[in-house]
């Protein structure tokens, strides 16, 4: 009476172990085999060929040695490999029984599965699944908070490069010329202020502004009025001077407006202005809540 197989190891886990399946090793060389029989009798059937073509020309007989040579050829080759396949089903089935056989009883650990408790209960795993899901959702969250801070940084990087060119624009601010003008006395705030309290234009106003009185053709230039004369006068005198210095008051009087320009112009004045009297307003309302408090 035979013994009955002793328990083996998965063949499953063979594969893990050994990093490559025993059965396909054994068809690589059960392959290998009857590869070498193909090359075998395509071999022999070129001798054959050569031997009965000078078996012929020998003893000069009717005999048809192509058809016998390939008949013999093919029962040879079908003898062969029946041989062969009985033997490798031997070889097959006795690696797997003891070369690729590991005994059950045999502690067995796979390298990557060492330090693992395999032992786990089913309410442990499914505590560590549900583990595993909350992670997936907080790195999923923080995916989606980091393409949000990409997003914030990208725009954020847009109004800086718009700050930058607000404040290239006003650069004109720190020139020393204008820090000269933040010392402006105390008469150009008063008069700044009162003229910003003025009312507001109505189109009335504008058009009687707009009309100025005809003068008389019968009068000349400073009989008609104090500013007429005052106009007349400024002129005489101003031709007067260019007529004594050569052209030396036209200069002058375009150097002062050159030099007046490299200061600042008259809409960077406002400007300075307008912000003047917002930091005192600033100013007044904070002392004003200051007093209050």
């Amino acid at each position: 009476m035979m013994n009955a197989p002793q328990p083996t190891v998965p063949s499953a886990l063979l594969p893990e172990i050994l990093e490559f399946s025993p059965q396909l090793l054994l068809d690589d060389i059960i392959n290998y085999a009857n590869e070498a029989i193909t090359n075998t009798v395509d071999a022999l059937e070129g001798f054959l060929f050569r031997w009965a073509s000078e078996r012929e020309q020998r003893v000069k007989e009717d005999w048809d040695s192509t058809q016998e040579v390939e008949q013999g050829l093919v029962a040879f080759q079908t003898l062969l490999e029946s041989h062969t396949d009985i033997a490798f089903d031997f070889f097959e089935t006795w690696s797997l029984r003891n070369i690729f056989a590991v005994p059950a009883d045999l502690p067995v650990v796979v390298p990557h599965q060492e330090h693992l408790d395999l032992e786990c209960p089913p309410e442990r795993e499914t505590e560590l699944m549900t583990e595993i899901d909350e992670l997936r959702r907080k790195l999923d969250a923080q995916r989606r908070l980091k393409r949000l801070l990409t997003r914030a940084v990208r725009l954020s990087s847009a109004k800086r490069q718009r700050s930058e060119r607000r404040l290239e624009q006003l650069s004109f601010l720190q020139a020393p010329q204008v820090s000269e003008l933040m010392s402006l006395p105390e008469q150009y705030h008063s008069m700044f202020t009162a003229v910003s309290s003025l009312p507001p234009l109505t189109p009335e106003a504008v058009a009687a502004f707009s009309q100025s009185p005809l003068a008389d053709p019968g009068k000349r230039p400073w009989e008609v009025s104090k500013m007429g004369y005052l106009d007349w006068a400024s002129k005489q005198v101003l031709a007067r001077a260019q007529q004594s210095d050569g052209g030396a008051g036209s200069s002058a009087v375009g150097s002062l407006m050159e030099s007046t320009a490299a200061v600042a112009t008259t809409q960077d004045l406002r400007r300075l202005m307008e912000a003047s009297s917002a930091l005192d307003n600033a100013r007044t309302t904070r002392q004003a809540d200051h007093d209050m408090s």
